[in-house]
Formats: structure tokens, C-alpha cells, sequence
């Protein structure tokens, strides 16, 4: 009588004559070698933005990244966030079916939704380290990166980044930065139907020095 194993492959054949030998490895794949990529990953053209907790009726201050973590880039002298530290959050009360409700309605949408400076102010000193900023903290703006009034989340520490004066600004003189036309004209755009909400989200979140050029608004 033949014996059986003689049909066995060498591998599996050892594997079995050997005490202790659970297991053989046969090429085939398991779930975690077909993992989605995660949460926030790019997709397509545009990443993914986080969703924060939206309006809150008490605002807690929020932790920061650690000091001097985070790095400012510059373009054309403008000052731009750290993508890795500030990439942008999202809140979940504004969509584009709701507009006329929130963000572009008449009256204001922002001053219901916006945290306090008591708040705000122990946020943006945390935030100032964690960007390494030693210059006057009232010529620098503790900035929504995608705004209020582009449905952005109030007080998400992904969407708030202490933002440099402007190239040019006088010393002492108080916050005055370019994003802020170019936030109010996207608000115009998306109230108007020109662009999308999400469009416009996108787009400020990726480069807000390029964000009107990007979807032909300038």
C-alpha cells in the first residue's frame, strides 16, 4: 500500500513530522495586507476633511499639538498652516441642502457658533507654541482655517492655527490679513451657487493663497 505521504508537498510534510508546528504559510493573503487606507488619506484629487463636533453650547479649551511641532510655510511671503498639525475641520451642522438655514442666512450664522475669547485665548497661546511664534499675539489671528461662514468647525483644534501677520504689516497695528477677502468671497460664491460647499472647503483648506484662482473666482 502506497503511503500518503507521498502526496504531501516536502513543506507541509515537515511541517507535520515536526512537534510544535501549528501553522504553514501558503501565499495567501489576510485582511490586514488589504487594508483601506485611512480615514482623512487622500482620495482622488482632493484629501479628505475631518468632521468636527460642530456648535457646541459650552466650548472647553482644546489640547494643541506639542511645542514647536508644528511649521509655518510660505508662499510668495503669505503665511500658510502645517498641513500635519492644521489640516482642517468641517462642521457637521453646515451641509449644502442647509445653507439658507446656516451659513447664508441673514442676521449672521457665525456669532452663534463662535467660542469665546475666554476660550480662543488660551487656545491661541497653546497654539503659538505649538508653531514656535514668538511675535505679537495681537498682530496674529487665531484663524478658522476653513472659515465660520464656510461652514468650518467652531472650535476643532484641527481647524485653528495662530496666522501670522502679512508680509508688509506694520508692527502693532493689529490683525489684518489677506485670507480674510478671500474667505468672504468664497461665502459669496457658495451663497450665490457658483461653487459648491464642499468646493469651496476644499479648496481654501488645500492652499487659501490659491483657493479663488483654483475654482475661477478671481
Amino acid at each position: 500500500m502506497r503511503s500518503a505521504f507521498r502526496t504531501v508537498p516536502p513543506l507541509l510534510l515537515s511541517c507535520l513530522l515536526l512537534a510544535g508546528c501549528s501553522s504553514v504559510s501558503l501565499g495567501t493573503s489576510t485582511p490586514s495586507e488589504t487594508q483601506s487606507p485611512p480615514t482623512g488619506a487622500p482620495a482622488g484629487s482632493g484629501r479628505a476633511i475631518a468632521v468636527g463636533a460642530g456648535p457646541q453650547k459650552h466650548y472647553t479649551v482644546q489640547k494643541q499639538p506639542p511645542a514647536r511641532s508644528c511649521h509655518y510655510r510660505y508662499l510668495n511671503a503669505e503665511p500658510l498652516e502645517d498641513p500635519t498639525c492644521t489640516p482642517g475641520a468641517i462642521s457637521p451642522a453646515v451641509t449644502q441642502t442647509n445653507l439658507a438655514s446656516t451659513i447664508c442666512r441673514k442676521g449672521g450664522y457665525t456669532s452663534g457658533v463662535r467660542p469665546s475669547t475666554y476660550v480662543t485665548g488660551k487656545e491661541k497661546k497653546l497654539n503659538a507654541a505649538s508653531y514656535g511664534f514668538t511675535g505679537r499675539m495681537a498682530d496674529a489671528e487665531y484663524d478658522h482655517l476653513i472659515s465660520l461662514q464656510l461652514g468650518g468647525d467652531p472650535n476643532d483644534y484641527r481647524n485653528l492655527w495662530v496666522e501670522p501677520a502679512d508680509p508688509g504689516h506694520r508692527k502693532g497695528s493689529g490683525v489684518n490679513n489677506a485670507k480674510d477677502p478671500v474667505e468672504t468671497k468664497l461665502h459669496t460664491a457658495v451663497c450665490k451657487g457658483t461653487v459648491t460647499l464642499a468646493a469651496a472647503q476644499q479648496a481654501i483648506a488645500t492652499d487659501w493663497t490659491t483657493a479663488l484662482n483654483t475654482l475661477h473666482l478671481s
